[in-house]
């Protein structure tokens, strides 16, 4: 009975060896998924687009001003826009000055005039940016690394 017992040791043993070999090669793997996994979930996102103003296009800066992309910072620290810029597919561009987001703050990029505040910018445009169809909003940092990217119905 004893050279079955060290039989059943050798074997739990060859299986817990093979186990802890098969686990060390995984261990890469899945940490490699969770930095793709985060590169997907950016700390400074765009939330939100409204690109169809409600009611008619009219071009009245109440109409330009309900057209807007909301930016949100998911990190618990503050961050300085300055430098940043919101684009659309045709390459209108948003230029942030000296604008802070607070932590886990979201801010309201309006198309139309108006006075910015802490919640809310104004592009001071007299015309729409964004496509009711189908266009790309894109956020890129100060040094032009695209950050975020949001998409809505069909392209052309």
């Amino acid at each position: 009975m004893s050279s079955a017992s060290s039989s059943v040791r050798r074997i739990a043993a060859t299986v817990l060896a093979a186990g802890a070999v098969v686990g060390a090669a995984a261990l890469p793997a899945s940490a490699a998924d969770g930095d793709r996994h985060q590169q997907r979930h950016p700390r400074v996102e765009i939330s939100r687009v409204q690109a169809d103003s409600p009611g008619r296009d009219d071009r009245s800066n109440r109409s330009l001003n309900n057209e807007w992309v909301e930016i949100t910072n998911t990190t618990r620290d503050g961050i300085n826009l300055r430098g940043w810029t919101l684009r659309d597919r045709e390459g209108n561009r948003y230029r942030f000055d000296n604008v802070r987001i607070g932590a886990r703050a979201t801010i309201r990029i309006h198309t139309g005039n108006g006075r910015d505040t802490r919640t809310d910018l104004f592009q001071d445009r007299r015309n729409y940016v964004w496509d009711n169809g189908s266009d790309t909003a894109t956020l890129r940092d100060d040094r032009g690394r695209t950050v975020d990217t949001e998409t809505w119905g069909r392209r052309r």
